[in-house]
């Protein structure tokens, strides 16, 4: 077990929440000593960006852009901030937070804790000129009568303040969120989203993403995909946290509310995401999410149809030096393969991984009573285990 290892289980001894809080402080204090530069070979130029890698953490670790130089400086290529919400929000009762050590997984029913629009834009405001890019993931509040207005208002505030701009409407922790994925009520949504972007648009084309459950149905899937290529959007983030159950080792934990992430997650949010690049072709930006803990899980969302990486839970089990471990296992990989550039490796084994989706589809609902919110998708029965 390396430092950082031994560093993460120590605070795996605490609860959860209050070893997030205290990660963060230790984050904030250490030395900002940027490493960005990165290997060449891993560079990848997406929607007007030039990451420097393809490693990015994902939303949800910092909510409120508290330390997102430190963050950068720990060797990822970007750094998703929020979900942010146009008023402060506390957030779901404690506790709320839960670690399923044996399965390396996380399950949260947080609900947009963030300190809202204004504080965390003065942050963003204060650390211009510094450099690194800085995606911010936008939400509505709870309980608005318009979630809708929530976005726009997010995407107006933050225009000039982020890289990218990625509209969560997959949340299960917000009552009613994840129902403006259906298709009237998303075809509403990115209208007036894009309209909002447009009212606002500056010197550059400021990119809008969508990231979406992995518990949708294929027919839910194709809608979403061919809605965001016909209407403009630039990408989609596949994907956030399941309200499904698989096997877990953790069993008293799996009976808790919320999303599940972490490795449980790796395989079906990889067949999803090599099923949306099915069906968007080559060209929409897709980032891939959940249960990146190492290099070769890096690389599966890659050879799947990824550009890019998102990584949170693998953080919290695997420490600090993650992201650095993966660039240089992708490295390697590179090398066994003679290729000259991640950008090669990208969909080489999509249909693989296609094929996987759509053994998924015919699985039938598990038999028993109805839990409190069940996946659209049975993905869990028969799935492979990574």
């Amino acid at each position: 077990m390396s430092i950082d290892q031994m560093a993460a289980a120590a605070l795996r001894l605490l609860p959860p929440e209050t070893a997030h809080h205290l990660a963060m402080r230790m984050l904030l204090r250490a030395p900002r000593r940027m490493r960005r530069e990165g290997h060449a070979r891993l560079s990848v130029n997406l929607f007007g960006l030039a990451f420097p890698n393809p490693v990015g953490l994902a939303a949800g670790f910092d909510k409120n852009a508290e330390a997102v130089d430190a963050l950068l400086a720990l060797g990822f290529g970007s750094v998703e901030i929020g979900t942010v919400t146009p008023k402060p929000q506390r957030g779901n009762p404690l506790p709320r937070l839960f670690r399923l050590v044996a399965d390396r997984a996380i399950i949260n029913r947080m609900g947009f804790n963030n300190d809202g629009h204004e504080v965390v834009a003065r942050r963003l405001e204060e650390r211009r000129g510094r450099g690194g890019l800085v995606g911010v993931n936008i939400g509505a509040n709870r309980g608005v009568e318009d979630p809708v207005a929530d976005y726009v208002a997010g995407i107006k505030r933050f225009a000039d303040l982020a890289s990218w701009l990625t509209i969560n409407i997959s949340s299960p922790n917000t009552p009613g969120l994840r129902d403006l994925q259906s298709a009237g009520q998303f075809n509403r949504l990115l209208g007036r989203c894009l309209e909002a972007r447009e009212s606002v648009q500056g010197s550059r084309r400021l990119p809008l993403l969508i990231k979406i459950a992995p518990d949708l149905s294929d027919r839910e899937l194709a809608m979403l995909v061919k809605t965001v290529v016909d209407m403009g959007g630039n990408g989609l983030i596949i994907a956030n946290t399941t309200i499904a159950r698989p096997p877990l080792k953790a069993e008293r934990l799996a009976r808790e509310e919320g999303g599940l992430s972490g490795l449980p997650l790796l395989e079906t949010s990889t067949s999803m995401l090599a099923r949306a690049r099915q069906l968007a072709g080559p060209n929409l930006p897709i980032i891939g999410v959940g249960g990146i803990h190492d290099a070769h899980s890096a690389w599966m969302k890659i050879v799947a149809g990824a550009d890019l990486v998102q990584l949170y839970t693998g953080l919290v089990y695997e420490g600090p030096r993650l992201a650095n471990t993966i660039k240089a296992g992708l490295v390697r990989e590179l090398d066994k393969r003679n290729f000259r550039h991640i950008g090669e490796a990208k969909s080489i084994e999509n249909a693989r991984w296609v094929a996987g989706w759509a053994a998924e589809e015919d699985v039938p609902e598990p038999s028993g009573p109805e839990p409190a919110q069940r996946p659209r998708r049975a993905w869990w029965a028969g799935a492979r285990r990574a």
